[in-house]
């Protein structure tokens, strides 16, 4: 890949985080373009990284061998459209515009074959994501493992088998921020209710979620057995959990992933359908 152009259609946060993360990798400066409407943008990220910067997205697509789509989802359709006579066979499209399916990709950019759909969550912009990779039919495995190193670069990478399962990644990654926020900001609430200051209880909730996290990655068990061990019979930590349980937290987290699932399939509809 090392040998490779990369052009990024948009230069957004999630753009700038990749282009960090292949630099911080050791991928070529100069073999990175960018494309973005906003000039302001295309000086702050020649700046900061010494990337090539462009206006024109069709010149950032003729130089490149991998062209990743970092557009809006609600601009991707024109995009893609403008763009579909520079994509030429040899080119692999990936797009990370979050909800568009591969099918109505391909059809913007005329049939093109060699497309990745790439899902990062949030976290990805501290280099902490994790990442949901599909890949169309026409996708080589050279391929495969060229848009895998890109999304490499913020995170943890998971190939998926088939598009219904992107809305479910969707649900649980891409929301699952969201869900872990509540809960700390939930715990928080219950720490200043118990008497601790909003700093202490702030700190507590923070470096607690964050060990915790560390433990479930580092340590080869899984989070039911973590979650034994830290519980001692007839402790705080057991009368604790007996109260989440009491309280239906099992039932709310799936109706939660229901929901956004369902939510994610239905935008995806009214995306193909723009």
């Amino acid at each position: 890949m090392q040998e490779q152009t990369i052009a990024f259609i948009g230069g957004g946060n999630m753009a700038r985080s990749l282009i960090g993360g292949l630099i911080a990798s050791d991928f070529p400066a100069g073999r990175i373009v960018v494309s973005d409407i906003d000039e302001r943008q295309l000086e702050s990220l020649a700046e900061r990284f010494d990337v090539q910067t462009l206006v024109d997205n069709h010149e950032a697509v003729r130089r490149a061998d991998v062209v990743v789509l970092a557009v809006k989802p609600q601009v991707l359709k024109g995009v893609a459209e403008q763009l579909a006579p520079e994509i030429t066979a040899d080119k692999l499209v990936v797009s990370i515009a979050a909800g568009v399916r591969l099918s109505d990709l391909a059809s913007w950019l005329d049939g093109h074959g060699a497309t990745v759909r790439a899902m990062p969550n949030t976290p990805s912009l501290v280099g902490s994501g994790v990442t949901g990779l599909l890949a169309a039919e026409g996708v080589s495995e050279e391929q495969r493992s060229t848009a895998e190193s890109i999304l490499r670069a913020v995170g943890a990478t998971l190939w998926l088998e088939q598009e219904s399962q992107m809305d479910a990644l969707t649900a649980v990654s891409g929301s699952g921020p969201a869900y872990f926020f509540l809960v700390m900001e939930a715990l928080e609430e219950a720490a200043m209710e118990q008497g601790l200051d909003a700093a202490a209880a702030r700190l507590l909730v923070l470096e607690t979620a964050f060990g915790a996290a560390k433990m479930a990655l580092e340590v080869d068990e899984e989070p039911a057995e973590l979650r034994a061990r830290v519980t001692s019979p007839g402790g705080t930590t057991e009368r604790g959990l007996a109260a989440l349980e009491d309280a239906g937290l099992r039932e709310a987290f799936g109706r939660a992933v229901e929901a956004a699932r369902h939510r994610s399939a239905e935008l995806a509809d009214l995306l193909g359908k723009q």
